[in-house]
């Protein structure tokens, strides 16, 4: 067994190669195992040596995917072997990237890992859409959540906070403005839907939350980050996409 082998957690940023951090540039450049997600850019697979193993391990709503335990035992696999290995995530790898499972593996297997920072969707999507999440008057804070599972969400609170920023909530999008209305929520806030933010097929949609669902109802919303506040009224992209 080689002694070197180290595995990276990697932040490959939001759609387009030119998000990428410098550090994450350096180091796909000496890969030798990737390990990537399904909406990780296909460009950055092409930044890698060309004898390098690429695994794709893709999870995507509705759609067969990795299980994590398999994920887990390759990077530990690798690592073992010696490999420099990278595990390329969209976004950041602790937003929502299950970064401490495989971290929890690859500590009990004693290897040696490094976390690389990427950037969110969460944060990059709304600044590409012109609204930003903080203002003096009318959004003193603001929340990130993961809309996957909306059963589990405390709505309430949820509903009395300046701005949301959601995640993974295409699919349930009704569900989402229902709730917020139903807990305080006015009608009229504004709303934005970002679709592949970062990318050259990057889709915006501004409404409110009484409008927003019957716009999109045709729309497979997936990726997409979803704005609710009135700081989406700052948006510099209006047009009704």
């Amino acid at each position: 067994m080689k002694p070197d082998g180290k595995v990276y957690l990697v932040g490959a940023g939001p759609g387009d190669v030119d998000y990428l951090t410098v550090k994450a540039y350096r180091l796909l450049a000496k890969a030798e195992v990737l390990i990537y997600d399904a909406l990780v850019n296909e460009q950055l697979l092409e930044l890698v040596p060309d004898d390098c193993v690429k695994i794709d391990v893709g999870k995507r709503g509705g759609l067969p995917s990795t299980p994590q335990s398999e994920i887990n035992d390759l990077l530990v696999k690798y690592c073992q072997q010696g490999r420099l290995v990278i595990r390329l995530k969209s976004g950041d790898p602790f937003i929502f990237g299950r970064c401490i499972l495989e971290i929890q593996a690859l500590e009990t297997a004693g290897c040696d890992f490094e976390v690389i920072p990427g950037i969110s969707s969460a944060l990059a999507a709304p600044l590409l859409a012109g609204i930003p999440l903080t203002d003096a008057e009318v959004s003193r804070c603001f929340a990130v959540l993961s809309a996957h599972q909306p059963d589990i969400l405390d709505w309430e609170a949820l509903s009395r906070l300046d701005t949301l920023v959601l995640l993974m909530g295409g699919q349930h999008l009704g569900e989402i403005i229902q709730q917020l209305i139903r807990y305080g929520k006015n009608k009229l806030t504004p709303v934005a839907i970002i679709r592949k933010a970062g990318t050259a097929s990057q889709q915006i949609w501004i409404a409110n939350c009484s409008t927003i669902v019957e716009q999109v109802k045709t729309v497979r919303l997936s990726p997409a980050v979803i704005v609710i506040g009135e700081v989406v009224s700052y948006a510099k992209f209006s047009e009704k996409m």
